[in-house]
């Protein structure tokens, strides 16, 4: 999900874990949907300094296949210099 620093400073936006998230003005960032309902975090959705812009997965992140890559099939190890003593 994704929030927007409403204020008119820099905000530093404590996360689950002892992590932080830095906004800067008007600035957006990703948060995990656990981390928004962190007391710190709903207590500055409340307030108003932070403001929940998209609610879904990011955008770009549509659903190709999980295939592997014709460069990883193991099937073509022409390319590969091989070093050291043969």
């Amino acid at each position: 999900m994704e929030v927007k620093n409403t204020t008119k400073r820099p905000i530093k936006v404590p996360l689950p874990g002892g992590k932080r998230l830095f906004l800067g003005l008007g600035a957006t960032g990703q948060i995990s949907p656990k981390a928004a309902d962190h007391p710190p975090v709903k207590a500055l959705l409340d307030s108003g300094d932070l403001e929940v812009v998209g609610g879904g997965r990011p955008k770009g992140t549509g659903g190709g296949g999980g295939g592997i890559s014709s460069s990883q099939d193991g099937s073509g190890a022409g390319n590969i210099r091989r070093t050291g003593d043969r």
